[in-house]
């Protein structure tokens, strides 16, 4: 009996594959890095030929690396980043570069929908606030600036659809990332003409895929796509999900209790109930991959992004030295280099606004408080901090539709380093879990895998059996102070620069 599973993750900046056991232990995983094309000012793209051939390549390797049988594969899902745009034409070809979900292009769509009222309008059926890199701003502003884009389009996509599609042939759109994009009706979890209509987009109906859920079976592997990446022809294919719905699954998030934060190049903070939130104080409700339940998100591209981004910039010398010494990585570098300095009043601060802010405005990223005294150990902190000073403002918007949690569950890439959850743990004073497993995204798609191929009866037969926790992180008592005055510190330049 084929007992084992494959998840992958198209993220903000790695194209992952893992293979997983029944119960979720993870036997090998394979990366590839993801190409960013930034062709102007405030935009962000990805080749999506490339973008397939990375992920197929990435597949290869971790079935080559696990030794399992292809045989052996029950399923595979997909997950990826929500929101951007994948536009393909009638041929299933790329119609143009992918839009990643942090490009700003579509920045003054969004301004006049907000002068108009528009976002007023939309909110009680989208559930959802707009921003420049959701497919209705993205389609409104091709459709002034690049006609010929969406006269060749076919069909629009998110970037998991888009691989999952390049696996079967099928275009399909799934529906927790569909009612993420402000295009449908997240209340009824269906498409709504009213919707289009708010946007000036009822022509571009033509671009909705059907519908699908998390753990429908969407297709088998084809004999193309099991060339490049090893796999068997033949092999179902599930839905897949937005990569919150999968990192909340891979958490166990299962009720209303837990809170679940993904701290990627997008600083994502969660929590699921059996309503939808609608509120305009709230960033987005979604649909989660669990029927009858909604996703309540607040989020911001504020996340462990600005870290990748600053080691690629300033610590690019010291990466390649570590390397030619045979030393650590440059993360556990950064790591050791912060775990010797505790916060202070007069440390410098970080506000991680590099590809877009949490404040209701286009503030940019910058540095505060720098004196000659200060070194590159203490940017570096600021840097951990200032991420963690930015998820803080989601939790603190949260906590006004919700308690307050008795421990938080924290994925993504910050999740790695004990060293900034530990910095979580002492600004949140909550302990801070982190789930076991070093690839959670495509765990958590591997447990869509599971439920859409009779693996397991249920998502939560499934969470049971297949997801655990790491380790648990508690907070210092002796930080509470120095944290909350620097936070308050931190809100100040905020507010001070952020029409800057």
């Amino acid at each position: 009996m084929s007992r084992y599973l494959i998840g992958i993750d198209n993220g903000g900046t790695m194209s992952k594959a893992a293979v997983f056991a029944s119960d979720g232990r993870e036997i090998a995983s394979a990366s590839r890095k993801v190409g960013i094309l930034e062709p102007q000012p405030g935009w962000s793209e990805r080749d999506m030929e490339d973008l397939w051939c990375n992920t197929a390549a990435a597949v290869a390797e971790a079935v080559r690396k696990s030794g399992v049988a292809t045989a052996d594969i029950a399923c595979l899902a997909c997950t990826g980043h929500g929101n951007g745009l994948y536009l393909i034409d009638a041929e299933g070809r790329p119609v143009r570069n992918g839009i990643n979900s942090t490009d700003r292009r579509a920045a003054d769509v969004i301004a006049q929908w907000k002068a108009d009222g528009v976002d007023a309008q939309a909110l009680p059926k989208t559930a959802q606030s707009l921003w420049p890199a959701q497919p209705n701003a993205l389609l409104a502003w091709l459709q002034e600036n690049e006609p010929q884009s969406v006269r060749k389009a076919a069909a629009m996509l998110m970037v998991k659809d888009y691989i999952r599609f390049r696996l079967t042939g099928n275009v399909r759109m799934e529906l927790t990332d569909m009612s993420a994009t402000s295009l449908m009706n997240v209340v009824t979890g269906s498409y709504d003409d009213s919707v289009l209509k708010i946007f000036g987009l009822e022509e571009l109906k033509r671009l909705l895929p059907p519908l699908v859920r998390s753990a429908d079976l969407c297709g088998a592997v084809t004999a193309e796509a099991a060339e490049l990446t090893g796999l068997k022809e033949g092999t179902p294919v599930a839905g897949g999900m937005f990569d919150i719905d999968a990192c909340g699954l891979a958490s166990g998030c299962i009720d209303e209790r837990q809170l679940v934060m993904a701290a990627g190049t997008w600083g994502n903070n969660q929590y699921i109930a059996r309503q939808p939130l609608i509120d305009k104080e709230l960033f987005m409700t979604s649909c989660y991959s669990i029927p009858g339940w909604y996703l309540m998100l607040e989020g911001s591209p504020t996340g462990a992004g600005n870290l990748e981004w600053f080691i690629a910039e300033f610590l690019e010398d010291k990466q390649a030295l570590l390397k030619h010494q045979g030393g650590p990585s440059v993360y556990a570098w950064a790591d050791a280099t912060v775990a010797g300095l505790l916060p202070r009043e007069s440390d410098p601060l970080f506000l991680p606004f590099l590809y877009g802010s949490n404040c209701g405005c286009p503030a940019k990223a910058c540095l505060l408080g720098l004196t000659s005294r200060h070194t590159r150990a203490d940017v570096i902190r600021a840097v951990y901090e200032g991420c963690v000073f930015a998820h803080n403002t989601h939790l603190l918007r949260l906590y006004t539709f919700r308690p307050k949690p008795d421990v938080i569950r924290l994925t993504g890439g910050a999740s790695r380093s004990v060293v900034w959850v530990q910095m979580f743990a002492d600004i949140f004073q909550i302990p801070v879990e982190v789930p076991d497993g070093s690839e959670l995204g495509a765990l958590g798609a591997a447990v869509g895998a599971a439920v859409a191929c009779g693996m397991q009866p249920s998502y939560e037969a499934a969470v049971g059996e297949m997801t655990r926790v790491s380790r648990r992180q508690e907070p210092d008592p002796k930080l509470r102070d120095i944290y909350a005055a620097r936070y308050a510190k931190y809100l100040k330049a905020v507010d001070r620069i952020k029409d800057l």
